[in-house]
């Protein structure tokens, strides 16, 4: 009982944050909840966090709040630690100019108002009020970005072409935001992410990795890349990447399911989408590509040449594999991307290599056994270590996947005989 009274008195981040609401308009200050999650809440979407916008300045906000952490004093915010939630508190604030395409070379503390007009695009640029008496008090909007949400458009706050001009990434995050939400994006905001957001001047590789990835692992992935691409936005993204940019459309990357949570994979279906050929030179070279203009990590390069290297394999002859060759491959890093890729380019294929593999994993061996010979086993049979070893281990495996060597005793003889 008290495990589940524990459980019961831990807030949701909403709690949290209307916890640090209610502190900050206890101490005499003005307070709402902002940003995105005001957006969310207001489409009936449960918002991952919760940020806070107020006129109490850093150092007031340290001394109300026991646990606090600044991570952008310069520009007035501090992070608000209420177990196991933090809440992001902004002071209100205007921008100077962004002289470097990314960020305000100064910011002045403000009002409700302007801190609403320096913000991006008008639905992320409400404010909510959580303590409100009643819900015509809940909502402030200074930008019109309630006539906005109703009509699911997504624009820029005041001159686009100046909102744009300031921060590059912005673009980038209206590709992702308008594929998200299912929202147009407002024609004149379009324009200016064309003219202005192109270069993405001043934008880091890694805050680009980070809208791309962002975009193309959510099951909008497809109108994400739609968009990318209406906008101008592939070119600058895939800075040097060798890849014809007229090519089909987002048809792979819209068939890749669930798989597309992995970014290495998305990122394969979306370039074979601009004409890349799953050959290995080629896959080499994007490979080094994008991990340049996109920062990736080992990991996700891997993933992404691991997976178009499945697809190569599974169009050039893995159905025609011997038993052991092929449950190998099946059971390696290349399979599952392969094949998430093959399902969406080729279903017909598809549909073979399952069948295939179903058959394989039920006779009576299975796709990836333990192997009923180790190392070990062979040092006891008084073989010693060497260059050998692995040849032999293999053979044996390879016999014990097609099923000649069933039992530990078949597994040594044949070892016996393989190390005369």
């Amino acid at each position: 009982m008290t495990g589940r009274r524990q459980r019961e008195s831990i807030p949701t981040a909403r709690d949290a944050a209307a916890a640090v609401v209610r502190t900050l308009r206890g101490a005499g200050f003005t307070a709402y909840f902002a940003g995105g999650c005001v957006r969310d809440e207001l489409l009936g979407v449960e918002p991952s966090d919760y940020d806070v916008a107020t006129d109490a300045t850093p150092e007031i906000i340290a001394k109300l709040f026991p646990r606090t952490a600044e991570v952008g004093a310069h520009f007035g915010v501090v992070l608000v630690k209420m177990y196991p939630h933090v809440v992001e508190v902004a002071t209100f604030r205007a921008d100077g100019d962004y002289t470097d395409k990314r960020r305000p070379d100064s910011v002045r503390f403000s009002s409700p108002e302007e801190d609403a007009r320096r913000r991006d695009f008008t639905v992320n640029a409400l404010f909510l009020d959580p303590l409100a008496a009643s819900p015509a008090e809940r909502v402030i909007d200074f930008v019109g970005g309630l006539n906005d949400l109703k009509s699911r458009v997504l624009r820029a706050v005041g001159d686009p072409e100046k909102r744009l001009a300031e921060d590059h990434l912005r673009g980038l995050r209206a590709a992702r935001l308008g594929a998200k939400l299912g929202f147009e994006i407002e024609p004149g905001t379009a324009g200016a992410i064309r003219l202005h957001a192109r270069e993405l001047a001043g934008v880091s590789r890694e805050r680009i990795h980070d809208e791309v990835a962002a975009t193309l692992t959510h099951p909008s992935r497809m109108r994400g890349a739609e968009l990318l691409r209406d906008l101008g936005l592939e070119a600058p993204v895939l800075a040097g990447l060798p890849l014809s940019l007229a090519g089909r459309g987002p048809r792979v990357l819209a068939g890749i399911g669930g798989a597309g949570s992995n970014f290495g994979v998305a990122l394969a279906a979306w370039c074979l989408d601009m004409g890349l050929r799953a050959e290995p030179g080629a896959v080499d070279a994007a490979a080094d590509a994008l991990r340049r203009a996109l920062v990736l990590s080992n990991e996700e390069r891997a993933e992404f040449h691991a997976s178009l290297t499945g697809l190569r394999v599974l169009r050039e002859g893995w159905l025609a594999m011997p038993v052991a060759q092929a449950k190998r491959f099946a059971a390696g890093p290349c399979w599952a991307g392969g094949l998430a890729l093959a399902r969406a380019d080729d279903a017909n294929l598809a549909a073979r290599v399952e069948a295939r593999a179903r058959e394989l994993e039920a006779d009576g061996v299975g796709l990836a056994p333990p192997p009923l010979l180790t190392g070990d086993h062979l040092i006891a049979m008084g073989h010693k270590a060497g260059p050998k070893f692995k040849a032999v281990l293999e053979s044996v495996y390879d016999a014990q996947l097609e099923g000649r060597v069933r039992d530990l005793g078949a597994a040594r003889e044949l070892a016996s005989s393989l190390c005369v």
